[in-house]
């Protein structure tokens, strides 16, 4: 699953880096909505989202921009809390649903206080994802159960995205928590930079992958073809652990 910040460097970029990750075969992707202060997010993504605001990126070009390809790929957007709010829980919704969206991470949204999501999304046949993190104890991870839906993120960090050495990532203990509080499948995020990244997620219990800060870094030094040869070379991981299966 790979992660694009939409309007990054360019409308017409993002929409070519979309493509080139369409060419790899992904089974479902990620689409950042350009906010000013993403808490989530580590410095390379957040410098794609400063520019991709700088550029005049707004979420009718983000929701243009899932609307072209949402046969092509089920595509999920990353929004922040007060987007969401700022247009109304429900007519953001409608928005998304009408682009051909199939649900929202809303990273800084409380368990306790998702339920008025939870239940638009419910209406409008969209998932709302949720996030878990080593750190997530057991009254939460109870709350999230409650109220997520689609697929859990499992937060393989303490702290925000970014790339990360293979020893700083907690996969087993982040699925194993995610794993208890639900059925729902989980994709694993934040560090996912490298086939062997890939890999050892997928041996801790992962469903899936989800790889951002890579393909941002890699779209802005190398143009979309960066983003081909990024994910073709995190995807090695998967094809070489089936192999072996």
């Amino acid at each position: 699953m790979p992660y694009l910040m939409a309007g990054y460097p360019t409308l017409a970029q993002s929409g070519a880096a979309l493509e080139a990750a369409l060419s790899v075969g992904v089974d479902l992707l990620e689409l950042g909505v350009p906010y000013s202060d993403p808490l989530a997010d580590g410095p390379v993504i957040h410098a794609a989202a400063s520019e991709a605001l700088r550029a005049g990126t707004r979420l009718g070009d983000v929701l243009a921009l899932a609307a072209e390809y949402s046969e092509a790929v089920p595509i999920v957007l990353m929004v922040y809390a007060n987007q969401l709010f700022a247009q109304g829980i429900e007519p953001f919704l409608e928005r998304c649903a009408e682009a051909g969206v199939v649900g929202v991470i809303v990273p800084d949204l409380p368990a306790e206080e998702a339920e008025p999501v939870r239940e638009a999304c419910a209406r409008l046949g969209l998932a709302l994802v949720m996030l878990v993190a080593p750190n997530t104890k057991p009254q939460r991870l109870a709350q999230i159960a409650t109220v997520a839906s689609g697929f859990l993120y499992a937060v393989s960090v303490l702290g925000t995205t970014g790339e990360r050495s293979l020893e700083e990532l907690r996969y087993r203990e982040v699925v194993s928590l995610a794993r208890s509080a639900s059925d729902l499948p989980v994709a694993v995020g934040f560090g996912v930079a490298s086939a062997g990244h890939a890999r050892a997620a997928v041996e801790a219990g992962a469903d899936g992958v989800i790889v951002g800060s890579r393909l941002v870094r890699a779209l802005g030094e190398h143009g979309p073809e960066g983003v081909r040869a990024a994910l073709e070379e995190v995807a090695t991981g998967l094809g070489e652990l089936a192999a072996r299966r």
